[in-house]
């Protein structure tokens, strides 16, 4: 193997994940490898996999076997499963695919160039055995902050001798390579959860929750900022508990305060907000703060009181509505998307009514609709009165279909009004991109029609609403008055 050895990253799954390949792929290229876009160019494949529900292990699965497909190119040598679904099932992966020529885990990425070279070489490498990463840190998390230097977390930290370019200038560097560009760009400030939700397995191979510090993430935001990011996308599994292992209850007011002083970054944008975590002073700070763009991601997963608490979860319709209202009040025109499950053990006909006038009245941007499945690790697995599968295809199938006609109608509620849009893309001259209320990838989209200056990708340009083609908005270029 030359130190040129061509790499191809696939990334699959949520933002978090994303943040994770760009840090393997600082990783790979301060080592020596060089990185191409295509998958049909290198020499090795790494597919960062997505563990968290059947979809995404399947659609991780084939991800694998076609790049596994590429070995007999005469290009393609070797192909790594990285990521959840290799953190989370590790050997059993390894054993059930092995096309696959490693399955390496978290614990293998602070020397992946390393590992790398060796599979390159033709060595075998163990598969990653898996453990409860929630073991790994302290209970308490005020004792965590130190403790987290010495364990393997993705997207949070990393050696401080990195080449200039490949990551901040000051503090503790998590290497960063971005992959694919683009005005905008996720940046991790927490990792895992203590939430024991009865559906989710990913505390259990995440770990449990810790903090980045604000220095550090201001210091990533500014090097960003330095390679094009207008948007900072703040994600984490559950980014309310921001601070709470460094002993500040307003941590994350006061990192959306120092964010908002990064020169070249115009949004920042939250996500992956809890509910019942969601403080009256975080609302003020997202809905007043400059810079900070009036778009919550409140994690709402049912409405029905008895189905949460079975979730262990909490609320009802009153207070998510009341939520709602707190933060209309402030900035009516907030954009508010969420996800619900449905089919959950006991969930009976009546608790699928009360969802479902809760999202008539919700008003919401944008809803993710998923069909509960057993996950293995979880309470939910093992409860009783699990609801048929056939009555959860048609209780998903109802409430998807009343969830695309409810954000339709909401996109509709936008037309008339003046939105700034932040331009991603220029196709035949046509101007596409997102409005503050619509969050990357999964909310929707606005095409800028009969411009009158010539715009680029990164600009940020202000336009009315003159039409919705259902989610997807139509924006004329036009200042506000």
């Amino acid at each position: 193997m030359t130190s040129q050895t061509r790499v191809h990253i696939v990334s699959l799954g949520c933002a978090r994940n994303d943040v994770d390949s760009e840090e393997l792929a600082g990783r790979l290229e301060a080592g020596g490898f060089v990185l191409v876009d295509e998958p049909t160019e290198a020499e090795a494949v790494v597919v960062n996999t997505c563990g968290f529900i059947e979809s995404a292990k399947k659609d991780s699965i084939d991800t694998l076997l076609a790049a596994s497909d590429l070995k007999g190119t005469g290009v393609t040598q070797r192909v790594v499963a990285v990521g959840c679904m290799a953190e989370r099932y590790g050997t059993e992966l390894a054993d059930v695919l092995p096309e696959a020529d490693a399955v390496l885990g978290f614990d293998d990425y602070a020397d992946i160039d390393a590992k790398l070279r060796l599979i390159m070489s033709g060595a075998h490498l163990e598969a990653h055995t898996p453990t409860d990463r929630r073991r790994l840190l302290p209970l308490a998390p005020a004792d965590r902050q130190e403790a987290s230097r010495m364990v393997s977390i993705p997207g949070l930290g990393g050696p401080d001798d990195l080449p200039a370019g490949l990551a901040p200038a000051s503090g503790p560097r998590a290497p960063r390579r971005r992959i694919g560009g683009g005005p905008s760009a996720p940046v991790k400030i927490a990792s895992g959860c203590d939430r024991r939700c009865a559906f989710c397995a990913i505390p259990s191979f995440r770990g449990s929750f810790v903090s980045r510090p604000a220095s550090e993430i201001v210091s990533e935001v500014a090097w960003l900022a330095d390679h094009g990011v207008r948007e900072a996308f703040l994600v984490s599994e559950n980014t309310s508990s921001y601070g709470k292992d460094l002993g500040e209850i307003a941590a994350l007011e006061g990192l959306l305060t120092d964010l908002s002083r990064v020169e070249g970054v115009d949004w920042i944008r939250v996500s992956y907000l809890q509910p019942a975590e969601t403080r009256p002073g975080l609302i003020e700070a997202m809905c007043s703060v400059d810079k900070v763009v009036p778009y919550f991601d409140l994690s709402f997963q049912h409405a029905a009181p008895g189905v949460l608490r079975r979730m262990r979860r909490f609320g009802d319709p009153e207070s998510f509505l009341g939520l709602l209202e707190r933060i209309r009040a402030l900035r009516p025109r907030a954009g508010v998307r969420s996800n619900v499950i449905v089919g959950f053990p006991g969930e009976t006909e009546e608790d699928i009514e009360t969802l479902i006038d809760f999202l008539g009245r919700a008003r919401l941007d944008a809803l993710g609709v998923f069909a509960y499945s057993d996950e293995e690790g979880t309470e939910g697995l093992r409860l009783a009165d699990h609801v048929p599968e056939e009555v959860i295809a048609e209780r998903f199938e109802r409430v998807s279909d009343l969830a695309a006609l409810l954000v339709e109608e909401r996109a509709q509620e936008r037309v008339g009004e003046h939105v700034r849009v932040l331009v991603e893309s220029i196709e035949d001259g046509v101007a596409t991109g997102r409005a503050e209320h619509q969050g990357p990838e999964v909310d929707g989209t606005c095409t800028v029609t009969q411009a009158t200056s010539s715009l680029a990708v990164g600009d940020l340009v202000w336009g009315r609403v003159v039409a919705a083609e259902g989610v997807d908005l139509i924006v004329r270029e036009e200042q506000p008055q």
